[in-house]
């Protein structure tokens, strides 16, 4: 199992990587793999198949709503800015919108201002 968690992470490493996030590493949360921003998990891997982004709750709630194919929620993140994202399902492009998007969640303001807004949100 191990191994295809790794495979779903590299996946959003590579993809995290690529869209020119600054001041992101590799780390873990809750005993899972993670991206970090300044040491603040803003992306983690729920299990293979499942990514637990950060997101405001508005933004969530419509998500869900206009795909919960893609985006859902579970009893646990019930309330809670982050939601889940079924990996097999979601194509490149709108996982790194929703990265960017998880990423600017938990930047310092200062670090979002010099990633300005070029890339996509």
């Amino acid at each position: 199992m191990a191994d295809e968690i790794e495979t779903g992470f590299e996946r959003v490493r590579r993809l995290a990587e690529a869209a020119g996030l600054p001041e992101t590493s590799v780390g873990t949360s809750y005993g899972t793999p993670a991206l970090l921003v300044k040491g603040k998990s803003f992306v983690r891997m729920k299990d293979a198949e499942t990514l637990v982004v950060m997101c405001a709750l508005e933004e969530k709630e419509m998500l869900m709503e206009l795909d919960p194919s893609l985006f859902f929620e579970t009893d646990h993140y019930k309330g809670w800015p982050a939601m889940l994202v079924r990996l097999s399902k979601i194509d490149d492009g709108s996982l790194t919108q929703r990265l960017i998007a998880a990423w600017r969640e938990k930047v310092p303001k200062r670090l979002a201002a010099r990633f300005g807004t070029a890339g996509p949100r």
